[in-house]
């Protein structure tokens, strides 16, 4: 049973960011509420005590997908499906939109909002491999100030983030990528529709006269939070592709994981599920 709480649904970004600086209260963002409504109704301690919902689905800028000659921006409060149905992201987004279209069922897709997704930072969090190779960039503003990071620096453990409870992520900056890249996105889950990820990766590569020239990896759900892998990526750039360089990068990422995670009652059929899934992903990415 949900309690009975105050409720503002701003027109501006303005009016919602002076609601969240309102003293001494504990006031929540409500865009899909396909997390915040579920906490509440579970009694959850990260929903609790919370003074006033701000609903900010009224807010037209945080509902735009646009570009420029730098960056590709996505609102703050668009949601899967939105994006799913969006030329520019599916034309130079497809593992973002790939990865939108398999979180949850076309309800839960009319609702929920990429952003709400990855500050959420559930491990099983979709958007947020595929978010990682494509080097996203979030803009957070407050009342008072504004400041851009990378999604990397801004997931910091699970369920948590570098996100004040004064602030809203208004946009999503993707870098625009100067050269030609291609990649991949997979999800595994326990069954075909509404699954939560067991395991999740991204993979973005630039290939050049059968070398790989740059490549972007990273990972969700079987990480503790999605991680991209700095060294694996230095390792490989520069190296001539065949079976045997693809089969001993999967071992590589597969041991980078048991280090990450330690081992569990699970390792023993995840780690070569996952090997084995990163295999085939880079054969797709490097054929």
């Amino acid at each position: 049973m949900i309690p009975e709480l105050q409720f503002s649904r701003p027109k501006t970004i303005r009016e919602a960011l002076n609601l969240l600086a309102t003293p001494g209260q504990n006031n929540r963002i409500l865009a899909g509420g396909t997390d915040v409504i579920t906490g509440i109704q579970m009694g959850s301690k990260r929903f609790s005590r919370i003074d006033l919902l701000i609903d900010i689905n009224q807010i037209p800028e945080l509902k735009t997908i646009t570009e420029n000659k730098a960056h590709i921006i996505i609102g703050g409060n668009v949601t899967f499906t939105e994006l799913i149905e969006n030329p520019i992201a599916r034309q130079k987004l497809p593992l973002l939109v790939k990865a939108a279209s398999t979180v949850g069922n076309l309800q839960i897709r009319n609702r929920a909002t990429l952003t709400g997704n990855f500050v959420n930072n559930a491990p099983c969090a979709d958007s947020v491999p595929p978010l990682l190779v494509y080097d996203a960039l979030i803009k957070i503003e407050s009342q008072n100030s504004g400041r851009e990071l990378p999604l990397q620096d801004f997931l910091t453990g699970t369920y948590k983030t570098l996100i004040k409870p004064n602030e809203l992520v208004t946009e999503i900056r993707i870098p625009k990528a100067d050269t030609e890249l291609r990649g991949d996105f997979y999800k595994l889950g326990r069954r075909k529709s509404v699954a939560i990820s067991r395991i999740s990766l991204a993979v973005l590569a630039q290939i050049e006269e059968d070398k790989i020239k740059e490549i972007r990896i990273a990972s969700g759900a079987v990480t503790p939070i999605g991680e991209r892998f700095p060294d694996l990526e230095k390792w490989a750039n520069g190296q001539k592709i065949s079976d045997e360089l693809l089969k001993l990068l999967a071992k590589k990422m597969a041991e980078k994981i048991t280090k990450a995670n330690g081992l569990r009652w699970s390792s023993t059929y995840k780690i070569p599920v996952l090997q084995q899934t990163f295999y085939q992903l880079l054969k797709k990415v490097t054929d």
